[in-house]
This record gives structure tokens, C-alpha cells and sequence, in this order.
């Protein structure tokens, strides 16, 4: 009895962290297609359950507008959307429910659950926000940061439930080290959410100059205000080339020092019993980042590898907080919470 609920469990943690990987990705598609507002209200499609029965505004809307934010496909992109982050709200209450109820023969406290449901319940707002504040940049780029705050938390889930390769003692003293890492990768994702709302990717097309120069003309003020709406500066004038730049180039400058202590942090794991194999994948997903940030510019933005590059930063974070699970364990300790 104890083994098949443990089993049950296991199975149900792991398909929501899948579920939730694959969400991240898809709502990369959501925001690369400029379906977000496919269906401008919220939580359904014109007050519909599904764009079949908003199939007449939606026709109404194309006609007015034939190249605007609406259509038939736009619209059910963003509610597939929806379907699954309301599945994984579910799956959430479901781990949460069975981490409290067989929290003794689990052997874990539910509080990991239990937060995990929350965070999943405030991403769910800022998906409305999105919506209703008509893809104002701010919000969806939080929006992106709580998809991978998420993803984090699945993953810390994930790893409580499976068993790892033995490591020496000694490598607990590197968890701060990760720990950083992982802060590192975060504010490089807030930073690469802020060049996909604000659509910079194109600002700069040369490498590794920008416009021919290493520090081009750049507006970093208007770049940077974050309350405003989309395109817009907080005046309400049209946003400027330059501040398009400012985005762009900081994105791209900040990758190298997230590349260059990553790195080395991946070398220095790779000599380690246990932590061979998750410090080589973080040294491919950071040579394929790499790869996949200058085929954007070279290429201009083609959706499959723009798609890539933000599951290759989602892919930095999962692997990031398995090695943070492993350091952590070193010690014999079990994972808190």
C-alpha cells in the first residue's frame, strides 16, 4: 500500500513537471505568434468556452483588422493555451492534496506543495493581467519569470522524489555557487522576456558590433521605464530605435558573464562523482543558447529557433536547480522542505 501510493505520487509529480516544461515552451509559441491576444478577454474566448463559439466575432474582428492581433488560428493557440495552465492548476491541487493527506508515508512536509500551488495560482492572475492589460511589457515578461520560478519549483519537487548518484561531501560548499548561477539566469531570462515584449530582437542585426559600433547610440532610460504599454514610452510617444537598442544590447552583453560563470561553474562539476552528466548538459544547453541567440540575429528571429532559445533558457533553469538539489544532499542531509 505504502509503495503504490509513493508510486502514484512520483508519477503524478513528474507528469505536472513535464506539463509545466512543456507550457513554458508553449507559451514561447503563444508570444513569438502574436496570438496573446487572439482572444482579448479573459477567461474566455468573447465569453465563450472555446473560439468555436466565438466564431463570429472573431470574424468580425479579422475583417476589421485582417493583419491585427485576431484569428481564427491566433485564437485557439491562446486558449490551448489556457486549457493546459488550467490541467496543470488541477495536477497542482492534486500534489497537494496527496502530499498532505500521505505526508507521513511520503516522508516530506507539504509546505514545497503547498507553495507551489500558490505560485501557481499568482502566475494564473498574471496570465489575465497579460490579457487584460493588452500585453503591457511588464506584465508579460513577470509572466515569463513566474513560468520559470515555476519550473524551478517543479523541478525541486521532482528531485525530492528520485534517488542520485553519490557525490563527495566536500561539493556542498559550491551550493552558493549555483545558487548565484541560478540568480544569474533569471535576470538574464528577465532581460531576454523584456527583448521579446518590447519585440527587440531585431534592433540589433550585427555581430558583435550593434549597428556597426561595440556601444552604439542608445536610450537606456526609455528602454528601461516599465510602466508604460506596448510600443509606447510612459509620454505615450512611439518607442524609439534607440531604446529598442538599449534592450537588445543588454540582453546580449549580460549573456557573456551568465556564459562565462556558468561555465566554469560546469567545469568544475564535471570532475565530480554524481555531477558529471548534469554539468555536461549545462554545458551544452549553454553552447546551444549560444548558438541559438546568434542564429536569431543572423536568421531574423525564425519562430522554431526563437521557441528553442527560450525552452534552452527553461532547460538552464531545470538543470541549474538539479545540480542545487544534488550540492544540496552532498552533505547527507535530506532536501529541506
Amino acid at each position: 500500500m505504502i509503495d503504490r501510493i509513493t508510486a502514484r505520487y512520483r508519477k503524478l509529480v513528474f507528469l505536472t513537471w513535464f506539463l509545466t516544461l512543456d507550457l513554458i515552451m508553449f507559451g514561447a509559441f503563444v508570444r513569438l505568434t502574436d496570438s496573446g491576444l487572439g482572444c482579448p478577454d479573459w477567461p474566455g474566448c468573447y465569453g465563450k468556452a472555446t473560439p468555436f463559439g466565438a466564431s463570429n466575432h472573431i470574424a468580425q474582428a479579422l475583417e476589421a483588422m485582417p493583419y491585427g492581433a485576431v484569428s481564427l488560428s491566433k485564437a485557439w493557440i491562446e486558449m490551448v493555451h489556457r486549457y493546459a495552465g488550467s490541467l496543470l492548476g488541477m495536477l497542482i491541487i492534486a500534489i497537494v492534496y496527496m502530499a498532505w493527506r500521505y505526508r507521513t508515508v511520503l516522508g516530506n512536509t507539504p509546505k514545497l506543495a503547498v507553495f507551489t500551488l500558490v505560485a501557481v495560482c499568482v502566475q494564473g492572475a498574471f496570465g489575465a493581467w497579460t490579457v487584460t492589460h493588452k500585453l503591457m511589457p511588464i506584465i508579460v515578461t513577470t509572466h515569463l519569470l513566474g513560468g520559470m520560478g515555476l519550473l524551478a519549483l517543479m523541478t525541486w519537487l521532482a528531485a525530492r522524489e528520485k534517488e542520485h548518484p553519490p557525490t563527495n561531501p566536500a561539493v556542498h560548499t559550491l551550493l552558493p555557487w549555483a545558487a548565484v548561477g541560478l540568480a544569474l539566469l533569471f535576470v538574464q531570462i528577465a532581460l531576454g522576456g523584456w527583448v521579446s515584449t518590447n519585440y527587440a530582437a531585431l534592433a540589433c542585426m550585427d555581430f558583435p558590433t550593434c549597428h556597426g559600433e561595440l556601444l552604439p547610440p542608445m536610450d537606456f532610460h526609455g528602454g528601461y521605464s516599465l510602466i508604460r504599454g506596448l510600443g509606447l514610452l510612459p509620454s505615450g510617444e512611439a518607442i524609439s530605435q534607440y531604446a529598442l537598442t538599449a534592450i537588445h544590447w543588454t540582453h546580449r552583453n549580460f549573456a557573456f558573464v551568465v556564459f562565462v560563470y556558468m561555465g566554469a561553474l560546469g567545469f568544475r562539476l564535471r570532475g565530480e562523482p554524481g555531477l558529471q552528466s548534469p554539468a555536461t548538459l549545462l554545458l551544452l544547453l549553454l553552447l546551444a543558447q549560444l548558438i541559438t541567440g546568434l542564429t536569431t540575429i543572423f536568421f531574423q528571429w525564425p519562430l522554431l529557433i526563437a521557441v528553442m532559445h527560450n525552452g534552452g533558457a527553461a532547460g538552464l533553469v531545470l538543470i541549474t536547480v538539479t545540480i542545487m538539489v544534488r550540492l544540496a544532499r552532498a552533505d547527507g542531509s535530506k532536501i529541506p522542505t
